[in-house]
């Protein structure tokens, strides 16, 4: 699912007095892209970092991001040639091909970088590269907007940024970054079914988490607000252990100055995660990705998409399908994901969908800070664990109870049958005493002898 600009009517932002500039239509049109244009082929780097930082400080001083930018992890990133890049991938070959979009292409590469600690030596490094449209500027201010952000914030929950290529010349602009490589793909590819197993209950409750603390983190730990604006499934990694990151910072927006209660801007998102309140009035606040969060939430319950076009007309919006079964304790079960029943906590998937429609209040001031929403799912882990424990130790209590009983009655039916046959010799004794003693004959004792005929 692609990125879209909603746009209504006039743009609006801030203008040079701080004030937001009105729009005189509210009539809502779609169009679809990812981008906006350069303005100049010839940019060089330094050029970036002018543009990047004109457009997010507009809220706050110009110096100050600048000085931010340049104390704090602006060198960690690694610059690399594009023949680097190239030699990387085998030539961008389509077989190294995992993902492309409205930006590029993204391709599996190995690069050797120097290790520190084994003396400046060579290390291989699996990474993942996303290549710019060439012939065109479709991505180039996204571009800008990841190098900005990624080579400022650090997270486990955020994807990291190696480094990036910036190369102009005949073939035209060659723009490309370069990621840690997520083994274990998207979010969005396991709730698809695009993978043949399902995520097990337990860790999508961990993903949750995960993906909240790399919210709360740039929502509530920086020091500035970056509101996301583009949280959805396909944009959720999984690492080796199945860790959450988000990716994609290329429609990140620098939050609201002190004093302000909103950013106005040109709306962006993906239909079907979009808060409400910003499509309708393009003013963007932190509970803008609360509201996806728990559109994701959704999605982790039920397995499916927020928007699907290929269901009957009534279940294609996901939120409009759960709304009738949330509060029906009987019909709950209905919406959960039926690759994975029997194997979830219905108390914890309960609970789960109460704390989505916190996010999904109307009223953004209504909804919970990420920070509560990373210890009300801390909450839901630790009770839906202890019941697991309990449900297992039941069960081996249960095995064990079972084994013993088995045993048991194995030795009380040879305890019968030693009784039985012990009856069975004692009325054979009985009858052949029986007999002696009245003088008839008993055949089963009796043996042949001579009888005299004279």
């Amino acid at each position: 699912m692609k990125c879209f600009y909603f746009t209504n009517g006039e743009k609006r932002g801030w203008g040079e007095d701080g004030g937001a500039v009105s729009r005189s239509s509210s009539k809502v049109t779609w169009t679809r892209s990812l981008s906006v244009a350069s303005s100049s082929v010839d940019m060089r780097r330094s050029e970036f970092d002018c543009e990047s930082t004109r457009d997010f400080a507009s809220e706050y001083s110009a110096v100050s991001f600048r000085e931010f930018l340049t104390q704090r992890r602006a060198n960690d990133l690694r610059v690399f040639s594009f023949a680097e890049l190239k030699s990387a991938t085998r030539g961008f070959s389509r077989a190294l091909l995992i993902g492309e979009g409205g930006f590029g292409c993204v391709y599996r590469g190995v690069l050797k970088v120097p290790d520190e600690s084994n003396d400046g030596r060579d290390l291989k490094l699996d990474v993942a590269i996303k290549q710019l449209n060439r012939h065109g500027f479709q991505g180039h201010k996204e571009w800008i907007n990841e190098v900005n952000f990624l080579g400022v914030v650090k997270h486990p929950n955020l994807v990291r940024l190696v480094g990036y290529c910036a190369e102009d010349d005949e073939r035209g602009i060659q723009r490309l970054l370069v990621y840690e490589l997520m083994r274990n793909k998207s979010l969005e590819d396991h709730l698809l079914a695009r993978l043949p197993l399902p995520l097990p209950w337990v860790k999508r409750l961990k993903i949750a988490q995960d993906a909240a603390r790399g919210l709360a983190y740039l929502h509530e730990e920086m020091d500035f607000q970056l509101i996301f604006r583009d949280f959805k499934t396909s944009n959720i990694l999984l690492d080796d252990d199945f860790n959450a990151k988000l990716s994609d910072f290329g429609l990140a927006r620098l939050g609201p100055i002190e004093g302000f209660g909103h950013v106005s801007t040109i709306v962006v998102g993906t239909v079907g995660y979009t808060a409400p309140e910003y499509v309708q009035t393009g003013r963007l606040t932190a509970k803008s990705d609360v509201w996806s969060f728990g559109v994701v939430l959704f999605e982790l319950i039920t397995g499916r998409r927020a928007l699907e076009r290929n269901l009957p007309r009534s279940e294609q919006k996901l939120l409009e399908w759960v709304r009738p079964y949330v509060s029906d304790s009987k019909k709950f079960h209905l919406i959960v994901d039926p690759r994975i029943e029997g194997q979830y906590c219905m108390k914890s998937a309960q609970k789960l969908a109460s704390l989505a429609n916190k996010c999904l209040t109307k009223n953004p001031k209504s909804r919970p800070k990420m920070s509560d929403v990373v210890e009300t799912l801390g909450n839901i882990i630790s009770e839906t664990l202890s019941q697991n424990e309990a449900v297992s130790q039941s069960v081996s209590e249960n095995e064990d109870v079972k084994e013993e009983s088995e045993v048991q009655t194995e030795v009380e039916s040879t305890k019968q049958g030693h009784n039985y046959l012990k009856k069975v010799f004692d009325i054979r004794e009985l009858i052949n005493l029986r007999n002696r003693s009245v003088g008839k004959l008993d055949w089963r004792n009796w043996t042949p002898g001579l009888v005299r005929t004279w």
